[in-house]
């Protein structure tokens, strides 16, 4: 079972954005490799705090891992925090370190003793739809994407303006003393290098746009609207950049008989007057498949029978739901004359007049039952 990403930065679940920063940052510079060379145990808890870092530093992150843990983010390699490595963590966090490694990284993640960073490609995002039986049961979708990588041909050299650093630094005299400010070369972007020789079809950055299947494992009980993420099918950056992230939302299609509610479903059971007298045998939808359910005579209309399991597999990983069906007795609108005179006959009839049992809930105490 993976560590609570809280218990790893040593901070409460209350903590604010500054205080995450502030433990990410102590978590960091004690693990960071650099103190701590060909120690395989200090690299994996460093990456263990990035990871950490990357899903409470971002709110609508946070927002998902406080309500599913890390399920959340799971389902496939490279969802949601998981699967960082250091050119993942150099490139988005690098800058947390500030001096106190004197602006270098000894060669992690694309930093050199210069502080180079390593330009990241830019995310592309999706939808993908998915059926309930889908959502249910989880998915393997094959989708075809369009996006930037590297020309066959292309070669780079160093930028001249920054001399391969990534960064322009500029210093200025104030009331203070001198100050020196470093800021994104303009002239490669950040990234070190310029194009030396593009070939045909390639944009300005050495970059051609080409047609991929990318497959995404999609776990059991995600819900519309949910994201999910996979490493590194983004569009790619030019020169030793490393690409962006394929960003993934989920749509749900609507059933045709199903209702979702949280990890239970509902569905809605029409029997005759006859049956609910004599009882019956139906088959209803599932996620699973068509179910027989048995109905007992003098069945009640209002009354919900409780399928357990057969609902949505839990993203936490915690079983499944139920499914819920609702019995409703129809009445008949017509009638024919042998048929009105059978039931005006019943009229006063004492086994057809209503006898409420105490174990018979009212129509509240169902609504209560159902959501408790």
């Amino acid at each position: 079972m993976k560590e609570d990403f809280y218990e790893i930065l040593g901070i409460s679940k209350g903590a604010s954005a500054a205080e995450i920063k502030k433990a990410y940052r102590k978590k960091a510079i004690e693990f960071h490799p650099d103190k701590n060379p060909g120690d395989s145990k200090a690299e994996e808890m460093f990456k263990k705090a990035a990871e950490a870092y990357e899903v409470l530093s971002d709110p609508d992150k946070r927002a998902k891992y406080d309500q599913f843990g890390h399920a959340a983010f799971e389902g496939g390699a490279g969802f949601g925090g998981g699967g960082m490595n250091m050119d993942d963590i150099f490139s988005q966090f690098g800058d947390i370190f500030g001096s106190a490694f004197g602006g270098g990284f000894s060669g992690f993640g694309g930093f050199g003793g210069g502080g180079q960073r390593r330009v990241k490609g830019s995310n592309l995002r999706i939808r993908v739809k998915l059926t309930l039986e889908e959502v249910a049961n989880g998915v393997e979708k094959k989708v075809k994407v369009r996006r930037k990588i590297q020309a066959a041909g292309v070669t780079y050299k160093t930028c001249p303006t920054c001399n391969g650093s990534g960064q322009v630094t500029k210093i200025t005299n104030t009331i203070l003393g001198r100050m020196q400010t470093a800021t994104t070369c303009s002239t490669c972007g950040g990234a070190g290098q310029t194009i030396d020789k593009r070939p045909s079809g390639a944009d300005a950055q050495g970059l051609k746009v080409e047609e991929e299947t990318v497959s995404i494992k999609i776990p059991p009980g995600v819900e519309e609207g949910m994201q999910l993420k996979v490493t590194g099918k983004g569009n790619g950056a030019p020169g030793d950049g490393i690409p962006g992230d394929l960003l993934v939302a989920i749509e749900t299609i609507e059933h045709a008989t199903l209702k979702r509610e949280g990890d239970n479903l509902h569905y809605d059971l029409y029997i005759s007057f006859s049956e609910a007298v004599l009882g019956s045998s139906k088959e209803i939808d599932a996620v699973t498949g068509k179910v027989r359910i048995k109905l007992e005579p003098g069945i009640q209309s209002g009354k919900i029978l409780r399928l357990r399991g057969k609902g949505i597999s839990s993203i936490n990983g915690y079983g499944s739901g139920d499914l819920l069906v609702h019995v409703n007795v129809w009445t008949p609108k017509e009638l024919n004359r042998e048929q009105k005179e059978f039931f005006e006959r019943m009229q006063n009839d004492e086994n057809f007049m209503p006898k409420p049992e105490k174990s018979d809930k009212s129509f509240f105490e169902k609504v209560k039952d159902m959501f408790s």
